[in-house]
């Protein structure tokens, strides 16, 4: 029988080959959606031990936040573009949940970090969580909410618009395409707490600018951030 459920396994992995997430090599036994070749050569930032990091300055004098970190750096054509790439447009929840796990084991290592309340992803409109089928920066909300033990706000935080692509637009302009995109549903839910926020990926910081001044409407005690990637 159990010779049977090694072939069995073995067909299937031949059929749907379970690849790393980061290289598209096959993953062995024990290895979770990225190979542990990946998960050495990966380009961290170790942001969550230096509070005066690229990604924290990012938001100096536009919103007040207690501590910033990004998980890796994010170049095109390196593994951190394969990772986002499968996390936003290949179903990629479970990794989105990995890279969760990965990000709560920095945090724990900072006590900047400590007491966090609640975490808060950046909602995506409802329209577009149709059509992709899930928040990606839910699922890693929900990874490090695992590992932290700290509960997750699935709907406190909505985006009430669509906005344009961010991708060719600067600082300015991503700011002002992101004004007035976001609402809470109840500002109690956030009062003297102190909220993790959580996304993908950090480039001007227009979008969790956007959230933090929403958010802070609500009297948190502390704002946190803590995404996957930076980009330079």
């Amino acid at each position: 029988m159990k010779l049977l459920k090694n072939i069995f396994r073995d067909l299937l992995a031949l059929l749907f080959p379970n690849l790393c997430c980061g290289c598209d090599t096959h993953l062995y036994k024990g290895e979770d959606q990225i190979c542990t070749h990946c998960l050495y050569r990966l380009p961290y930032t170790d942001y969550h031990l230096f509070p005066e990091n690229k990604a924290a300055k990012q938001l100096w004098g536009r919103v007040h936040c207690n501590a910033v970190m990004s998980l890796l750096y994010f170049k095109k054509g390196y593994r951190t573009q394969n990772l986002i790439h499968h996390l936003k447009y290949r179903g990629g929840k479970d990794l989105g949940t990995k890279l969760g796990h990965m990000i709560a084991e920095k945090l724990m290592q900072a006590p900047v970090y400590s007491g966090i309340d609640l975490i808060v992803p950046v909602p995506l409109h409802p329209r577009r969580e149709r059509l992709r089928g899930y928040n990606q920066s839910q699922c890693i909300a929900e990874g490090i909410g695992a590992v932290l033990n700290v509960p997750v706000s699935r709907n406190g935080l909505v985006r009430t618009g669509i906005t344009k692509s961010q991708t060719k637009k600067g600082r300015y302009d991503r700011f002002k395409n992101m004004q007035s995109v976001f609402a809470v549903q109840d500002s109690a839910l956030f009062k003297n707490l102190h909220i993790l926020l959580v996304d993908d990926v950090m480039t001007t910081g227009a979008t969790l600018e956007a959230c933090c001044i929403t958010l802070q409407t609500c009297s948190p005690a502390k704002i946190s951030i803590a995404t996957v990637a930076y980009t330079e």
